[in-house]
């Protein structure tokens, strides 16, 4: 049996939500109508501790950015935490680390800020929250903004709209990475109405 997939959620303060726990849903019950776990998923924050989500949800990541096992796939959310963590020079620097080594790196919303501070987005197709477009092409001058994208796939890097189009991002990464009945049996199983971009 192939091994499972490292996982990497990031969490911050002011992290959205949904940005994170839908790609965490999809990945976590991956494979489960047949008794499989192609994805080992966790969540990291940069220090030990709680972090509050929007509206105060208070999370308590898995591991930090220093224990975590090393991510295979990553997952960058969104949320307005990122305006202040696109000036953190050390989760800058970590997501430019793992990004170097990671098979793929997904971001969720405005977490496609924390990838164009990394320099991950220079000559690539990017999109995010609709009310963060116009800061997205001041961040990422040399990326092409895709605006009336729910995703775009430029290969090792995958982002995609704001909040819940995190699902349809992430069922887009099952069905690549497994096959296209995987990933409509993963949104079956959640109930999902999945509308998969051509």
């Amino acid at each position: 049996m192939e091994k499972a997939r490292n996982v990497t959620i990031l969490l911050f303060d002011e992290v959205e939500a949904l940005d994170f726990c839908g790609p965490f849903e999809v990945f976590s019950v991956t494979g489960r109508q047949r008794n499989a776990s192609p994805f080992n998923v966790f969540t990291c924050a940069e220090k030990p501790g709680p972090v509050l989500a929007r509206n105060q949800l208070s999370v308590n990541p898995r591991y930090t950015i220093l224990d975590g096992p090393p991510p295979d796939i990553l997952v960058v959310p969104g949320g307005f935490g990122t305006r202040r963590e696109m000036n953190n020079a050390v989760l800058i620097e970590w997501i430019k680390t793992v990004a170097a080594n990671a098979e793929l790196v997904l971001s969720v919303c405005t977490g496609a800020l924390l990838l164009a501070k990394a320099g991950l987005l220079d000559g690539l197709s990017a999109t995010t929250h609709h009310g963060a477009l116009q800061l997205l092409t001041e961040t990422a001058p040399r990326a092409t903004i895709q605006a009336d994208k729910r995703y775009v796939d430029n290969g090792k890097i995958v982002l995609s709209a704001g909040i819940s189009a995190g699902i349809d991002m992430s069922l887009h990464v099952v069905a690549r990475l497994l096959g296209w009945e995987e990933a409509v049996a993963t949104a079956h199983y959640m109930e999902y109405a999945w509308r998969p971009e051509v």
